[in-house]
């Protein structure tokens, strides 16, 4: 039987420093969003008109998951789709929006996402300072998407609705591996700033058409999350529908070499309080 043992160096020690400043950075941005939405939440608690609760249920699949960590010779790229299966898998995803003032909206969503399989490796994975041998591993794939919107209604007429805005983003990611007594993880967790999009247009005999979509491009990375919806007005507050998603993006950084793509369908309940 062979013992592996983890030693502490002084990497370890800079990594988990620069982990307590990312959940430290995390937590401001956190509490900046909440004093930035305070004033708004304030004046919407007065009246429910306008309150939007979106409830997504998707299953998703994967189209590609590559890593490597870290993104130097110490690391080996693998592709983890192949160890975690390409799905589907349960995706979820609620969404909160409410008017302000003027043409200015809020919006709020909670989109988690993970996934865990148990895969066969071809090939050896080297893997955050361990070592893994080539055969069966299991893997664990997180990718929650925290989400605070304000957007306005560039054009706002009765046959559409175009909204241009900005979305503050809390990633929080991990990838696990486990082979027997051998585990290693690595967390990813921080703020991503993205340009927002959105559009509405009827169709007629309460059937409408929207679309959405965070995305930004450049530096060590870029993160595109699109979807569109086609839904039906059951009642003044209720609308059922269907829903189509695409997610793709990561990063290639000295630390982390880290991309994914889903593609989800779903089903959308909507409910609008008069």
């Amino acid at each position: 039987m062979v013992l592996l043992k983890v030693f502490r160096t002084p990497a370890d020690h800079i990594r988990n420093r620069s982990s307590v400043m990312r959940r430290v950075a995390v937590g401001m941005a956190l509490v900046s969003l909440s004093t930035f939405f305070s004033a708004d939440l304030a004046r919407a608690e007065n009246s429910t008109s306008g309150w939007v609760i979106d409830t997504d249920l998707y299953a998703a699949w994967q189209g590609r998951n590559d890593v490597q960590v870290p993104n130097d010779s110490t690391g080996s790229r693998f592709a983890l789709d192949r160890l975690t299966g390409d799905g589907p898998y349960l995706a979820p995803r609620v969404q909160l929006s409410w008017p302000s003032s003027g043409r200015r909206e809020w919006r709020v969503l909670l989109a988690p996402l993970s996934l865990s399989n148990e895969g066969v490796s071809a090939d050896p994975i080297r893997f955050q300072g361990a070592n893994f041998a080539s055969g069966p591993v299991d893997a664990r794939y997180q990718f929650n998407s925290w989400r605070g919107t304000v957007r306005w209604r560039w054009i706002d007429r009765d046959d559409l609705v175009v909204k241009v805005g900005f979305t503050a983003k809390i990633r929080d990611a991990s990838i696990r591996l486990r082979q027997g007594a051998l585990s290693a993880k690595k967390d990813n967790t921080g703020f991503v700033p993205l340009l927002h999009g959105a559009f509405e247009r009827p169709l007629g005999s309460g059937w409408r058409v929207e679309g959405d979509i965070d995305a930004l491009a450049g530096g060590p990375g870029y993160a595109v999350d699109a979807g569109l919806k086609l839904m039906k007005s059951m009642d003044d507050e209720w609308s059922v529908g269907a829903s189509v998603r695409f997610l793709d993006g990561g990063a290639d950084n000295d630390e982390v070499y880290a991309f994914a793509r889903f593609t989800s369908a779903g089903v959308s309940i909507r409910w609008q309080p008069r």
